[in-house]
């Protein structure tokens, strides 16, 4: 199975599709790209590890763990609406959308495209993120 993120770099944030098997699944956002820094990029260009966890704050929150990411630790992939949320990570949906108007596009369905993806993939698989 063949797991590629691919991206599309806007000033406000990244967006991305995720496709398994030259199939999109699901859509993906991200910090815009800051080479990389703390707190307020997206992650490097490359091919990552990743790994299921549950989370532990007795909530049985599924989501992703990217190891080895550059100069970085604790990206995870995870649910999300707003990009304003995010620190680093990656969130997931079904669809992006305008839902608070703004003009910078939001993610929906999430909850739904992260059980999909909690489902479907293995334990532990390679993620290759690249331009679109």
């Amino acid at each position: 199975m063949k797991i590629e993120l691919l991206r599309t770099y806007l000033p406000t944030e990244t967006l991305g599709s995720f496709m398994v098997d030259g199939v999109c699944m699901w859509k993906s956002m991200e910090l815009p790209d800051k080479k990389n820094a703390h707190n307020i990029s997206c992650i490097p260009e490359g091919t990552y590890k990743v790994v299921k966890e549950l989370s532990s704050n007795g909530h049985q929150y599924p989501h992703f763990r990217i190891l080895n990411v550059p100069d970085r630790n604790g990206i995870l992939i995870h649910k999300i609406t707003y990009v304003k949320d995010l620190r680093g990570c990656i969130g997931v949906g079904k669809a992006f959308s305008d839902l608070n108007k703004d003009g910078v596009p939001d993610i929906i369905q999430s909850t739904i495209a992260l059980q999909e993806l909690y489902e479907l993939m293995p334990e532990r698989f390679d993620l290759i993120i690249r331009k679109k």
